[in-house]
C-alpha cells in the first residue's frame, strides 16, 4: 500500500518535494506548488492534525508519501522563549516518520539524548534532509545520523566525539546540506570555545569524512556563533558552498572545502553580539547576506565578490525569500519589505503585518507569501509589485518552525501539533 500511495503521489500533475529546510531550491520557494490554501483555522481546511511528543523549531521535511519531523520527547520541561538554559541528560531527541495522507505516525526513532534548552531552541532544532531513499538528521549536540525510509539506522557519527565540543552559546542549530551524494555541515562557533570554526563534507551513504577545513574569523565574543544554514551557488558550471557567519561570507570548493573567496562588512563596528541566525539567500549570481539585522548586504559573485547594495532593514532571525526579481523580507517584528534583487530599490516599503514576533522564515508559493508568527498566526500576502494582505489565519499555538509547502498542501509544525492544511478539508468554522 505504501508503494502504491507513493506512486499515486508522484503521478500527480504537480508533484514536488520539500527535502530540506529551505525547500527544493534552498531559497524558501516551491515553484511546483498549486492551489495552496489562503484561509484556514483550527478546523477549516485542516486535512489532519497530529499530536506531537513535544516542541522543536525544525521544519517538516516531505518526500512522496512521508513527512519527517523531529521533536523533543514527552515530558521535556524546557520553556521555549524563556531566555533560560537547562541541562537534562535523559531527555531524548526523536525523529518521526508520518503518513502524508493520514497523519498517522509510521515509526519513531531516537536521534540522541541530552536535550537541553538554549533560549528559543532545544536540541531538536536542526531540520532533517532527504533524497527520497534516506533521511539524515542532526541534533543540537552534534549527533549526525542516516536512516532509511523504514527507520533503520545506516550510520551515525558524533561531531563532538570526532572534533571536540561545539561551543555556540545556545546550542547548535544549523541544518545539514545534501548535494550529489555528499553531506555538508558547518560548525561556526566561538562564544563557549577557543577551538576554530570548521566545515566538514561527509559521504552521505557511509558517513565517511571526505574533507574538513577550518574557517577562521576574527569576530569577537559572541559574534563567531552562527545558527544559519549553508547554501549552494552555481558559477561557471561549478557549485560552491556558501557560508555566512562569524562576520564573513565565504565561498568554498565542494571537492576540497578550499576557501575560494571571502568578504566582510556584516559587522562594521566589530560589535560583540553579532551572532548570525538568518541564512544567506542565493538568487542567480547574487548572495543576499544577513547580519544582526543591519547591514543586510547584496554581493554579486563574479571573479571577485562585489558589494552591490545594502539596507538597514534586514531581518535578524527569519531568512528572506525571492521570486528571482523581488526580495521579500519579513523582520522579527512583523514588518514586511520588498526590494529589487538587482539594485536594492524599493518595490513596496515597510508594512506591518499581523503584530507579533517572527522567528520562522517566510515561504513563497503559488504567487503568495506565507509568514507565520510565534503565536501561530500566518499572514498570507500577495507576491508582486503591490503590498496586499490576502488573509490572516490563527492556530493559537506557539510556533518557531518554518512551514513546508508541497503540491497543494501546507505543513505547519506548532509546539503541540503537526498540521496538514489543504483546500476543501476540515469541517469549517
Amino acid at each position: 500500500m505504501r508503494t502504491l500511495a507513493l506512486l499515486l503521489l508522484c503521478l500527480a500533475p504537480l508533484c514536488a518535494e520539500w527535502p530540506q529546510w529551505r525547500g527544493p531550491l534552498l531559497n524558501g520557494t516551491n515553484p511546483e506548488a498549486h492551489n495552496v490554501p489562503v484561509e484556514w483555522s483550527e478546523t477549516k481546511n485542516v486535512a489532519w492534525r497530529l499530536k506531537l511528543p513535544n516542541w522543536a523549531a525544525a521544519t517538516p521535511i516531505v518526500w512522496g508519501d512521508t513527512v519527517f519531523v523531529t521533536s523533543a520527547e514527552e515530558g521535556f520541561q524546557g520553556f521555549k522563549g524563556s531566555g533560560q538554559s537547562g541541562e537534562s541528560n535523559k531527555d531524548k531527541l526523536l525523529l518521526l516518520a508520518v503518513d502524508r495522507a493520514t497523519g498517522a505516525i509510521r515509526w519513531r526513532r531516537v536521534m540522541g539524548d541530552g536535550n537541553r534548552l538554549g533560549n528559543k531552541q532545544n536540541m531538536a532544532s536542526p531540520s532533517p534532509v532527504t533524497d527520497g531513499e534516506h533521511v539524515w538528521t542532526m541534533t543540537g549536540n552534534g549527533e549526525l545520523a542516516c536512516w532509511d525510509f523504514e527507520g533503520n539506522k545506516k550510520w551515525e557519527r558524533s561531531l563532538e566525539g570526532d572534533y571536540g565540543k561545539i561551543g555556540l552559546q545556545f546550542g547548535y542549530g544549523s541544518s545539514p546540506v545534501l548535494h550529489e551524494g555528499r553531506l555538508y555541515v558547518q560548525v561556526l562557533h566561538g562564544f563557549l570555545t577557543d577551538d576554530p570554526s570548521y566545515l566538514v563534507a561527509f559521504d552521505a551513504a557511509s558517513g565517511r569524512p571526505i574533507w574538513k577545513v577550518e574557517r577562521p574569523t576574527d569576530a569577537p565574543h559572541e559574534s563567531p556563533d552562527s545558527y544559519s544554514t549553508a547554501t549552494l551557488l552555481e558559477r561557471n558550471g561549478a557549485t560552491q558552498l556558501i557560508v555566512a557567519g562569524g562576520d564573513y561570507l565565504t565561498g568554498h570548493d565542494l571537492r576540497t572545502g578550499k576557501e575560494l573567496w571571502r568578504v566582510g562588512g556584516m559587522n562594521p563596528d566589530k560589535a560583540t553580539n553579532y551572532r548570525t541566525i538568518a541564512s544567506a539567500l542565493v538568487v542567480g549570481d547574487m548572495v543576499l547576506t544577513p547580519s544582526r539585522r543591519r547591514p543586510f548586504i547584496a554581493f554579486q559573485i563574479g571573479r571577485e565578490p562585489e558589494r552591490m547594495w545594502d539596507t538597514d532593514y534586514g531581518p535578524d532571525v527569519p531568512t528572506p525569500t525571492s521570486d528571482g526579481e523581488r526580495l521579500y523580507i519579513i523582520d522579527d517584528k512583523g514588518v514586511a519589505l520588498c526590494l529589487r534583487v538587482a539594485d536594492g530599490s524599493v518595490v513596496w516599503d515597510r508594512q506591518r503585518i499581523e503584530p507579533g514576533t517572527y522567528s520562522a522564515s517566510p515561504i513563497l508559493a503559488d504567487g503568495k507569501i506565507y509568514a507565520i508568527s510565534e503565536d501561530g498566526t500566518t499572514s498570507v500576502l500577495r507576491a508582486g509589485d503591490s503590498f496586499e494582505v490576502l488573509a490572516v489565519n490563527k492556530l493559537n499555538d506557539y510556533t518557531l518552525a518554518t512551514p513546508a509547502i508541497v503540491g497543494d498542501q501546507i505543513f505547519i509544525r506548532t509546539s503541540q501539533y503537526l498540521y496538514c492544511i489543504r483546500n476543501g478539508a476540515g469541517s469549517g468554522d
